[in-house]
């Protein structure tokens, strides 16, 4: 074959077999059989041949990026026991070496993480738990190199640094130890995937003889299990979206039988925090029964069921959790739409630790020392790196304990602001807008636009990105950074969730699609925005690209949540059970009528106006499986005369591109998590960005 065959080859889009017979003509796409393969990987190939001229923008990208990550670096420390801990990046590694020393001593190795990923060089390595036992001899530690999230659950030595004979497959990383260090709890995963059990492994034994400890049999329900900051109780809770279940178990008696803290009421949570302490030893819980917006009660410890007020609803704070200290509670929140904490010392006056920055968050750092003096708290926002500091629980006075190292940019050169869009209904959404403080907000520069959405999560500096580390390959190019805030999402409290779930999912949908239009509307171009999210995130674009197509120069649907219909008519799926309660059961008529009204397989868009789309999507994704955009993207193909190939097909992102960056090897949900590996990605994603914005 001629090379000039080759290459047209080359740039012709995969066409997916349509079906005969009575089912759909793409439900083979739902096994995994060689020809979904077959497709995926041409579907790839395809993705990196047109992708290919962009091979020198995404390696200046990386360069950037990567310039960005200091040689060698070290976590803010923090202490447990007598040790005092922390996380060290060696030179060119992509994973921590766990470290801890005592007062006067040196550096002890614990785990090196590099170490255990080269072990797998084929393999994308996630670590899961990474829990010392309570007289600092031994780690519980588990990893998953398939990016399924199945993980092998280990015991490593620490005298020797030899892990214990014994492995324990299929586990989900949530666990805690008992009060003597020799019983550790666990939890198993069932065939779909769903933390469902709770396991108590003996150290030394056979994992074979690990006794059943706690199951869930309603499938709707996923299972955690953690010992208190008190070390005094597990705490086991069983959770659908909407309904939650404790019950508690002594950390010095393992080998009991867990107490029922209150039996399970549909729409009813509740959490559960131990905090003995000078008003008695008792819990204190955060629930949501009489308070949309949470309050906090108090039970004893003998009568756990029995709830006594504590603080009482605030309808303007979504109340999150209470953490109990020996000397205070500190109270995670959110108020007029911001991540706050409040600190309640028993011997003291209440005060309030909010962000430093306008759309910024202030969250409890990692804080295990129940009898501490100080809480370490940490504040983060879009521009400014990550910093932790101490905080007086008598004074409130504040003293840094570590700033993330950033190396070559100047994050005074940013601007970060919060805005207010009008969404049809009048609701005011927030969208967090960030860029140079050289680049005015006239209507001449491009957007890149990030949104979520969905299970009441914040579209916060903490998300998942290592943003300040990509943000400026995109903000130094005067490209303006948004966030939006859309109902579905958490970040007007309780009721922000309540009016973009279920039935009232479409909101979300208009509200990201108002976001766009208010900064089209003379703060940006218009003609130049692209849109991005993952997983429902992927779902919110997929709705964009269906319902606003000309709104957008390009679309980035990260494994994207898109065949919603089928999804959530097949009760054998992983998640889909436990779904229900966030987008509808299509059993019900008027879920149906919604899900069929937004879920992108069943609403292609007319071929002429769409944007240019990359799908992204990975084979042993267990969250969404890659059948959903396969199966979209083989719909989009085929209800486009171009098959996607897009008006200029010497252009990876001209309108009507369609390219799917499918994975059929390791890979999971969120894509890489090597500091190096996941800011590669991010530059393979920000080049074909760019490539829409130009």
């Amino acid at each position: 074959m001629s090379p000039r065959r080759d290459a047209e080859l080359a740039f012709t889009p995969p066409v997916a077999r349509v079906a005969d017979g009575r089912g759909g003509a793409y439900d083979w796409i739902a096994e995994p059989t060689s020809e979904l393969i077959d497709l995926l990987d041409s579907e790839r190939a395809y993705y990196e041949a047109r992708v290919a001229s962009l091979a020198e923008l995404r390696a200046t990208l990386t360069a950037e990026m990567t310039a960005r990550v200091p040689a060698t670096s070290e976590s803010a420390p923090w202490r447990s026991g007598d040790f005092t801990y922390r996380e060290i990046h060696g030179a060119g590694a992509e994973f921590p070496t766990l470290v801890r020393r005592t007062a006067d001593g040196t550096d002890e190795r614990l785990i090196d993480l590099q170490a255990v990923a080269d072990a797998h060089p084929a393999a994308e390595f996630h670590l899961g738990e990474c829990e010392v036992s309570p007289d600092g001899t031994t780690l519980a530690w588990s990893s998953d190199i398939v990016g399924d999230e199945r993980y092998a659950l280990r015991f490593r030595d620490l005298a020797s640094g030899a892990d214990l004979p014994g492995v324990i497959e299929s586990t989900f990383p949530s666990g805690g130890w008992s009060a003597d260090s020799t019983t550790y709890m666990y939890l198993r995963t069932d065939t779909i995937n769903r933390p469902h059990q709770v396991w108590a492994h003996t150290l030394g034994a056979d994992p074979a003889t690990d006794r059943l400890v706690f199951t869930e049999p309603d499938e709707r329900f996923e299972v955690s299990v953690s010992a208190t900051r008190s070390g005094a109780w597990f705490v086991i809770t069983a959770a659908s979206r909407n309904t939650t279940e404790v019950h508690i178990l002594s950390c010095a008696e393992p080998a009991g039988t867990p107490r029922l803290v209150r039996p399970r009421q549909d729409l009813v949570e509740y959490r559960l925090e131990h905090a003995p302490g000078p008003e008695g030893n008792r819990f204190l819980i955060v629930t949501n029964l009489d308070a949309e917006s949470f309050r906090i009660v108090s039970a004893a410890v003998d009568a756990p069921d029995r709830w006594d007020d504590y603080v009482a609803e605030d309808s303007t704070t979504r109340v999150y959790q209470a953490h109990a200290f020996d000397s205070a509670v500190v109270v995670s929140a959110r108020r007029e739409g911001v991540g706050m904490l409040t600190v309640h010392p028993y011997r003291g006056t209440a005060f309030e630790i909010w962000p430093d920055e306008p759309g910024g968050l202030v969250t409890l750092g990692r804080n295990e020392v129940f009898d501490a003096d100080f809480v370490t708290v940490v504040q983060q926002s879009f521009i400014y790196p990550t910093r932790w500091e101490d905080v007086d629980i008598g004074s409130g006075r504040r003293s840094p304990r570590h700033v993330e190292q950033i190396v070559g940019v100047d994050p005074d050169a940013y601007v970060q602001e919060r805005h207010l869009a009008p969404a049809q209904d009048g609701t005011a959404v927030p969208v967090v807008v960030v860029r140079r403080r050289d680049v005015d907000l006239d209507g001449s520069p491009p957007l890149y636009l990030y949104g979520y959405g969905s299970y009441e999560a914040c579209m916060d500096a903490d998300f998942g990105f290592d943003w300040w580390r990509s943000l400026p390959s995109l903000l130094d190019r005067g490209v303006v950074c948004a966030f939006g805030q859309p109902r579905g999402g958490g970040e007007l409290g309780r009721r922000w969730w309540l009016d973009g779930h279920l039935r009232a999912k479409p909101n979300t949908f208009d509200d990201q699609a108002a976001v766009a239009d208010f900064l089209a509307g003379g703060f940006v171009d218009g003609t130049r925005i692209v849109s991005r999210g993952l997983s429902a995130g992927g779902l919110l674009q997929g709705v964009l690209y269906s319902k606003r197509p000309e709104r957008f120069a390009g679309i980035v649907a990260e494994v994207p949540f898109v065949d919603v219909v089928a999804t959530m008519s097949d009760s054998s799926l992983p998640l889909t059970i436990p779904e229900w309660d966030e987008w509808g059961n299509p059993a019900d008529p008027g879920d149906r009528a919604v899900m069929e009204s937004y879920s992108p397989v069943d609403n292609p868009p007319a071929a002429e106006p769409r944007p240019a789309l990359l799908v992204t999507g990975a084979m042993h994704d267990t969250r969404v499986l890659v059948r959903e955009p396969a199966k979209w993207v083989a719909t989009l193909r085929a209800t486009d005369p171009g098959h996607g190939a897009g008006v200029d097909r010497a252009s990876p992102a001209s309108r009507r591109t369609v390219l799917f960056r499918a994975e059929t090897r390791s890979g999971a949900h969120a894509g890489p998590v090597g500091r190096y590996s996941q800011l590669d990605y991010e530059a393979e994603i920000h080049a074909w960005t760019l490539a829409c914005l130009s």
